[in-house]
């Protein structure tokens, strides 16, 4: 009589499940489309695979934070856009002034309470929001940053610009107030003392708050030098003012020490450029109260003359904007590009990744019928074994 052993058995099953296990690991290779499960299986393969994806997670995220950088960055060039449009349609008004002091007294009426309703626009125009916050200044939206005040009996308009400082809860007040200069005649913008501390320091927080940046890491320059990020904030000031913050720190120097300097241009600009005494708000601001002064004295001239200069500025004004505006489409044109690029470095990480650690599906096929074949093999050994076995003990 001959009886299968026990040890026999316990080798035919040990092979038996070896064979199952590597039939469930080539079907599972197929299933996920991974050439391996565990690192110890390939470790120069699992090493480079997660350098990839440690790239790969990074272009993903630099992709996902473009999108909402160029998002607002459109919200900054819409807004300067209508800035400058609302500023080409009050110099219309400014020339039909000149002449409506011939047509009737309802017409110059017309003309100063369309102007007082453009500067209105022009100061919601820098309040624009994007999702959380204002795209031209502050830190969110729990302060809204520029309000304006107009005063015609005194002929002043107040500008009010508010600023978190990052780091700070604190709100800064910046007052702009447009009124005569008695020795020039002239209609300026001073900045009006802080509640707290001296002017000095209010004028370099002012300096300081134009010179605030939003330079990230989206894909564009090096993390290691600043200077090549791209700026993605523009403040409200910068816009009015056409010094970006660039032009702010090149005019402050290191650590402030121009800062005197700086905050003179800003406030009184250049060769009857830029600053705030050239801007859209104070140009428009101009030719209300030169209307106003015009309706109480009737002096046509001075009217005339006033205009006239206030035209040949806001000319000016318009290409200062158009400066700013032509900045902020580059921008948006090196972020389209940006974005193209970081597009193909995920779809090439991706390919790189399926080379490195992917299966291959028509060897990972052959590899599970091959499997499958051993394994249905084994199965009728088994079944020949077991009948053998039980036959030679009956008999």
């Amino acid at each position: 009589m001959r009886v299968t052993t026990g040890s026999t058995y316990r080798n035919f099953t040990s092979s038996v499940n070896d064979v199952h296990l590597k039939l469930n690991k080539s079907m599972n290779k197929i299933t996920t489309g991974a050439a391996y499960e565990k690192a110890a299986d390939s470790p120069l393969s699992y090493y480079i695979g997660q350098k990839i994806d440690s790239q790969y997670q990074d272009t993903l995220t630099k992709n996902t934070l473009l999108t909402d950088v160029k998002n607002r960055l459109y919200q900054q060039e819409l807004g300067v856009r209508d800035i400058q449009l609302t500023l080409s349609k009050a110099k219309t008004q400014v020339q039909y002034g000149r002449t409506a002091t011939t047509t009737g007294e309802a017409d110059i009426q017309t003309i100063k309470e369309d102007l007082m309703q453009k500067v209105r626009t022009i100061a919601n125009d820098l309040n624009t929001q994007y999702q959380d916050f204002y795209v031209y200044g502050g830190n969110d939206v729990t302060t809204t940053p520029f309000a304006l005040d107009i005063d015609l009996e005194n002929r002043e308009m107040t500008l009010t610009y508010s600023h978190t400082f990052p780091g700070e809860t604190n709100v800064t007040n910046f007052e702009f107030k447009l009124s005569k200069d008695q020795t020039t005649g002239e209609y300026k913008f001073e900045l009006q003392p802080p509640a707290t501390g001296t002017q000095a320091d209010h004028e370099a927080k002012l300096v300081k708050a134009m010179s605030e940046q939003g330079r990230i890491d989206i894909g564009y320059g090096s993390i290691n030098d600043r200077d090549t990020l791209l700026d993605t904030y523009t403040g409200g000031l910068n816009v009015l003012t056409g010094y970006n913050s660039d032009a702010v720190r090149a005019m402050a120097g290191p650590n402030g020490a121009n800062n005197t300097t700086a905050f003179n241009n800003i406030m009184e600009g250049s060769n009857g450029e830029y600053g705030m005494d050239n801007s859209a708000i104070a140009l428009i601001g101009k030719a209300i109260f030169a209307i106003e002064d015009y309706q109480e004295t009737g002096d046509k001239e001075k009217l005339d003359d006033m205009l006239a200069s206030t035209i040949d500025s806001m000319t000016t004004a318009e290409r200062t904007l158009s400066t700013t505006y032509s900045d902020l489409g580059n921008k948006s044109k090196v972020l389209d590009e940006t974005a193209t690029r970081l597009d193909s470095i995920e779809d090439s990480l991706n390919e790189q990744y399926k080379d490195t650690l992917g299966a291959d599906p028509y060897a990972a096929i052959m590899e599970m019928f091959n499997n499958q074949y051993a394994y249905n093999a084994a199965l009728q050994v088994g079944s020949k074994l077991m009948t053998t076995s039980l036959f030679d003990f009956v008999r």
